[in-house]
């Protein structure tokens, strides 16, 4: 589990002797869950370096940031942790919550797709004990399932990816004070994304990707893990098992044949690519989102 062991709210939570961990799960695609119970304690987290986003599933009424004592806790309450963020925290009582980490990657991976907008141009804003009733109840649904089951498995990643888009349509905001220096113009990050996403059937090199902004390989691949929040080859690649995912929750084509689609050299390839990135086999992720 190495995102959980990497994870810095985790291992804050993990080293209280209050605190108990019911499940945790590594979901893929950059996403981490966990659910928790605590009491009567203090947790403090200091510059993570990922994101958290936390549901009080029951209790927590005691519960408060050191500097604002008068707001408190309570189930159904969300909390948004930007990765960089310090906070605080005082347990009194009971609490029960979930929590779902995502890596910086995945944050910008997904500001890319959903937004097109540069993930450096963009913060995560902190929240504490927010108010947003289909993000609790994603969380509740999230809670309830079996995380030991793969096929319960593949439902909670698909869940994790709906809170997250949540997130990223109502708690991101433009960095305040940012001036951005280098990496790619706004026309050549969406010509480059457009290209890929047509040709992702297709070998790409480096090469061919820096000449669509005249520049050297070097340089191009410098700013667009500026512009990208990764490198290009990790976003292409991350690009082909999106579309593979894709066709194969609408049942389109053979196993061989969205390989192929999807740049693939084998199906034995993409069946290996594909169970790093989503820890299923492309038919069992078929066989689920079937049923």
């Amino acid at each position: 589990m190495a995102q959980l062991e990497e994870s810095q709210v985790f291992q804050a939570m993990g080293q209280s002797p209050n605190a108990r961990l019911h499940h945790s799960a590594e979901l893929g695609d950059g996403l981490a869950a966990a659910l928790w119970s605590n009491s009567h304690d203090v947790r403090d987290y200091e510059a993570p370096t990922h994101h958290t986003l936390s549901c009080y599933l029951a209790g927590g009424t005691g519960t408060f940031r050191r500097e604002r004592p008068d707001n408190k806790g309570a189930p159904g309450k969300l909390c948004v942790m930007p990765a960089g963020h310090h906070s605080k925290w005082i347990i009194n009582g009971e609490i029960n919550l979930a929590h779902l980490y995502i890596s910086e990657e995945h944050f910008a991976l997904a500001a890319v797709r959903l937004l097109d907008r540069e993930p450096r141009e963009l913060q995560l804003r902190e929240g504490t004990f927010l108010d947003d009733a289909e993000q609790a109840q994603r969380f509740r649904q999230l809670s309830l399932m079996n995380w030991h089951e793969p096929g319960e498995h593949l439902l909670i990643n698909s869940i994790a990816h709906q809170l997250l888009d949540h997130a990223l349509l109502s708690q991101v905001g433009k960095r305040d004070g940012l001036k951005v220096s280098g990496g790619l113009a706004p026309a050549q990050r969406r010509r480059l994304r457009e290209f890929i996403d047509s040709h992702l059937d297709q070998p790409l090199s480096l090469g061919q990707l820096a000449g669509m902004c005249a520049l050297s390989e070097y340089h191009f691949a410098r700013m667009f893990t500026q512009s990208f929040g990764l490198p290009p080859h990790r976003y292409v690649l991350k690009q082909r098992l999106h579309l593979a995912s894709q066709l194969l929750r609408n049942g389109q084509g053979s196993l061989v044949e969205i390989a192929l689609a999807c740049g693939f050299a084998s199906a034995s390839h993409f069946s290996n690519r594909f169970r790093q990135a989503y820890h299923a086999t492309p038919s069992q992720y078929r066989a689920v989102f079937a049923s």
